[in-house]
């Protein structure tokens, strides 16, 4: 079931589905009959479909139909089902079924920091309706998750530990702070990053968070790397050069393990390129999407 609610933003939607793990709710943005295939763009751990909003305005200037789903990361306002799958295969079955349910055909997938690594496992599950992808800074490989945020992941784990974080990130010192979001972008919303950690204070949404830490473990993407050499498709990677987590030697391994990828970086880039760099980010994005074949005609 779909529930479309107009924003208002001229170019954008905000509207739910219902997935068998639970509602998701999602972001709209473009044309709704265009030309050129659809893109969904995927976020990473403790952020939502923000992050990617001025990304996907710029695709909507260029007539580029995108999708941000919110994903059960910990900043989702609506808990899932208690039985929900949350590792990270069960977050990338999660976006898989989003897009079927949306009955999306030759997407692009683009996935930013844990996003990325969702991802990754997509591409290493089903691709059946996935024509290209592009990468920004993100897990990768054996990099899951990065040394520095191995202790973060551990008191993910705990529900009890979560809300004790919480409140520690809710003043705006902390929350933009070397431990929390401020390596991580130039420019961030003071408001936007509140939105972020709010949902931790529900018990059901640290329950949902938990339940994806437990499962971050570099064999999740290493397996998934497994099998990029039978993805055809084109893949994009801009990776941002001043990244302490994500560094530029990790984005070039990952561009060599798919059989057609670019590489590029950006000077003074860090983890949350859609943010700092949404032209260039987008700019990629559309290129991936004519690479995969030449624009339809509208229906």
């Amino acid at each position: 079931m779909f529930v479309l609610m107009t924003t208002d933003h001229a170019s954008a939607e905000s509207a739910t589905v219902d997935l068998p793990q639970g509602t998701i709710a999602y972001r709209a943005a473009g044309p709704a009959t265009s030309n050129h295939p659809p893109v969904v763009l995927v976020h990473g751990l403790l952020v939502d479909a923000r992050l990617w909003g001025a990304v996907a305005d710029r695709l909507a200037a260029d007539g580029i139909r995108s999708y941000t789903p919110t994903l059960p990361l910990g900043s989702h306002q609506r808990p899932m089902n208690a039985d929900a799958d949350l590792s990270p295969q069960g977050v990338a079955t999660i976006a898989l079924d989003f897009i079927r349910a949306l009955d999306l055909t030759d997407v692009t997938i683009a996935g930013n920091d844990t996003g990325g690594a969702i991802c990754q496992v997509m591409l290493g599950a089903d691709t059946s309706r996935i024509s290209a992808a592009v990468f920004t800074n993100c897990d990768a490989l054996g990099t899951f998750p990065p040394k520095s945020l191995a202790p973060l992941f551990q008191a993910l784990r705990h529900p009890g530990l979560v809300s004790v974080l919480a409140a520690t990130l809710r003043p705006k010192p902390m929350r933009h702070g070397p431990l929390a979001y401020g390596p991580l972008a130039r420019s961030l919303d003071p408001a936007m990053t509140l939105d972020w950690i709010q949902p931790l204070s529900n018990p059901s949404i640290r329950r949902d968070l938990a339940k994806f830490a437990r499962a971050v473990h570099p064999r999740v993407l290493l397996d998934a790397a497994s099998r990029f050499g039978e993805f055809s498709g084109p893949v994009r990677i801009l990776w941002g050069e001043a990244d302490s987590m994500f560094r530029v030697k990790l984005g070039r391994e990952l561009a060599e393990s798919f059989p057609h990828a670019t590489f590029a970086t950006v000077p003074g880039g860090r983890t949350f390129l859609p943010l700092d760099y949404p032209d260039k980010v987008a700019a990629e994005i559309t290129a991936a999407t004519r690479s995969t074949r030449q624009p339809r005609p509208a229906s």
